[in-house]
């Protein structure tokens, strides 16, 4: 043990980050494991990187942006009916799966738990997870099959969200036969100075790795290879907070089969030039999503012959991947954006400090920084009337209420 606790010191040491044992001798045995454990499976290096670079202005100069060409599922015509069967044949087949990001807490809506668990306020008062599993059982019953679901949880939700889904019988699903949960990844937060934070709990402070992280989280928690043994080909993956997510979606497959793509995404129209939405592009020539504040409000405005935003295929995380394509990009861990958060933390005097404003970096992956990796990806253009309800805010914009909206209209419940 005295040769261990050397090592870790010593690595501390070189990385100006000793304070990480100030509260040792406080902590219970279990806490002192656990902090270890913590200290020897920090990547310092990368933590290290990722402040030096947080410094740095994001420069976008060298990155050639250009259109992406689309498909809009309305307007199909003969094509339609030849996609639907080729989907609807792979669904049959037992092909897909639903995967749904659900790491987050209900926090900014006022919710205590996992977003998952909270209701949106429906006369049936069902949960998001019990509307997502309502759509998902009722194709499953259509096609004649089961759709295997695989939930992505963080360490933050994790026991919560699994005690949740007992108490409710899993929703008609078996655990581990066809209903999976896997945590996501988690990466230290550090202070303006580069110093690792320490949580309230006397453990290094971390925070969830973004929505990027779930390529490397479906293959390091062996989901893919229990995919591969139930014959799965495709994935969908979604957010939890879309209530009007469609996770089986036969057109969407058809077109990927069809025109020999690893992936397909689907986007909705931008309300508004202005809109603060990620959009499909291509960067340099590759598939990829471009943030609101990558590109000039020139780009933002241009309108081709048809009067329509030259950039206006909104991202709204609704993605098909092949599970070849998700074993490729599971396998190396994709770059980090950083984002300055409010975090509560003990200080190297052992007081707690809770902060007025940001004061730490947290770091996180997109998902969509993966798709410069894929040969190619489809584009289906969708209603966000009918597919796109996210639940965000308490109020306004992407809120309880205009996704109660939406869900009742849709359902004409």
């Amino acid at each position: 043990m005295e040769e261990k606790m050397e090592s870790i010191r010593k690595t501390l040491k070189k990385y100006s980050q000793e304070h990480l044992l100030n509260g040792y001798s406080h902590l219970s045995e279990a806490k002192q494991k656990e902090l270890l454990n913590q200290i020897e499976n920090t990547d310092f290096e990368l933590i290290n990187n990722l402040y030096n670079k947080s410094k740095k202005e994001v420069d976008v100069r060298e990155t050639n942006i250009t259109p992406i060409e689309y498909l809009d599922k309305d307007k199909l015509n003969g094509y339609y009916r030849s996609f639907q069967e080729t989907g609807e044949r792979a669904i049959r087949n037992r092909e897909l799966a639903a995967v749904t990001m659900a790491g987050g807490q209900g926090t900014r809506l006022g919710h205590k738990g996992p977003k998952g668990t909270f209701d949106i306020g429906l006369d049936s008062h069902k949960s998001l997870f019990e509307l997502l599993s309502d759509n998902l059982k009722e194709q499953g019953k259509k096609y004649g099959v089961v759709i295997p679901w695989f939930i992505m949880t963080s360490k933050e939700n994790n026991e919560a969200t699994i005690e949740f889904f007992a108490k409710n019988k899993y929703f008609g699903y078996e655990k581990n036969k066809n209903i999976f949960f896997f945590e996501q990844g988690e990466l230290p937060m550090i202070d303006t100075e580069g110093k690792i934070l320490i949580g309230e709990d006397g453990l290094i402070k971390e925070a969830a790795d973004g929505h990027g992280g779930i390529y490397e989280a479906l293959v390091k928690n062996g989901m893919t290879k229990k995919m591969r043994e139930l014959g799965v080909q495709w994935l969908f993956i979604g957010g939890v907070d879309n209530c009007l997510v469609k996770m089986v979606d036969p057109i969407l497959m058809g077109i990927a089969i069809q025109k020999h793509v690893s992936a397909a995404g689907k986007s909705v129209v931008k309300a508004n030039p202005q809109e603060k939405v990620g959009v499909f592009c291509r960067k340099n020539g590759r598939p990829s999503v471009v943030e609101y504040t990558e590109i000039s409000e020139e780009m933002a405005q241009a309108t081709d012959e048809r009067g329509e935003l030259i950039y206006g295929e909104s991202h709204i995380l609704c993605n098909l991947f092949n599970i070849d394509a998700v074993e490729r990009m599971g396998s190396k861990p994709l770059p980090y954006h950083t984002a300055f958060k409010k975090a509560t933390y003990i200080d190297k005097n052992g007081n707690t400090v809770v902060p007025d404003g940001p004061n730490a970096y947290k770091f996180e992956a997109f998902l969509f920084d993966a798709f410069g990796e894929l040969d190619d990806m489809a584009i289906l253009r969708v209603k966000r009337e009918e597919e796109f309800a996210p639940v965000k805010n308490a109020s306004g914009v992407d809120s309880p209420e205009t996704a109660r909206e939406l869900y009742k209209k849709f359902y004409k419940v």
